[in-house]
């Protein structure tokens, strides 16, 4: 890998200026999460979820936002994975967007808590079958001793529920992140990066522009 200190690209696709960027960060976002979905419609709502875990480790996963509203960003999870686990004993979190050909990237930090047992159904219902049988059979983030064990859950899950609907397990849902920040960073040439900064200040959002 004697090329990862050479490589190089000067970003120049747009610019973020304070005369262009939206007042209301949630606007911004939907914005640039439409025009992320004009270019590559193929998981443009992926989001990279930062926890804390017990002994102080921030870990970092890909989720998928499933919805954005004035009052925040709802992903779905076993509650029991390590994701879920981490947020019940510390529920400040992070999350990022990347977008590389728009040379984009949104970072927010906020507190996640659950959602209603009844949108959790709300969302579950409208899942794939598969994913609602997989849902069930993946005890997430537990050790297993092979794809095989896995393979058998499943199995075992579709004989139980065959010829049925397939409920919403009660150990998985969604969960909302209520953001606190949002961090707005646009590729510039000459790593002379455009970074707008919205804080949430008694109930308001202020603006500020950051040095790249």
């Amino acid at each position: 890998m004697k090329d990862l200190n050479t490589v190089r690209k000067d970003y120049s696709n747009d610019q973020l200026s304070e005369e262009h960027a939206l007042e209301n960060p949630f606007d911004q976002l939907k914005t640039w999460l439409s025009e992320a979905k004009e270019v590559d419609d193929t998981d443009y709502n992926a989001m990279t979820l930062s926890t804390i875990n017990p002994e102080g480790y921030p870990q970092s996963r890909i989720v998928l936002c499933r919805e954005l509203s004035e009052r925040g960003l709802v992903f779905y999870t076993n509650y029991n994975s390590s994701k879920g686990a981490q947020i019940s004993q510390n529920p400040m979190v992070s999350v990022s967007f990347f977008w590389k050909e728009l040379e984009r990237q949104v970072r927010i930090t906020g507190k996640a808590s659950k959602i209603s047992a009844e949108a959790s159904d709300a969302y579950f219902n409208s899942r794939p079958r598969a994913s609602k049988i997989g849902a069930w059979a993946s005890e997430q983030s537990a050790e297993i001793s092979s794809r095989e064990e896995l393979q058998n859950q499943v199995t075992q899950i579709e004989k139980r529920f065959e010829n049925q609907e397939v409920p919403r397990p009660e150990f998985w849902g969604g969960f909302i992140i209520e953001p606190q920040s949002f961090e707005f960073w646009q590729g510039r040439p000459s790593r002379l990066h455009d970074r707008l900064r919205y804080n949430l200040v008694q109930n308001e959002w202020n603006r500020s522009r950051l040095a790249p």
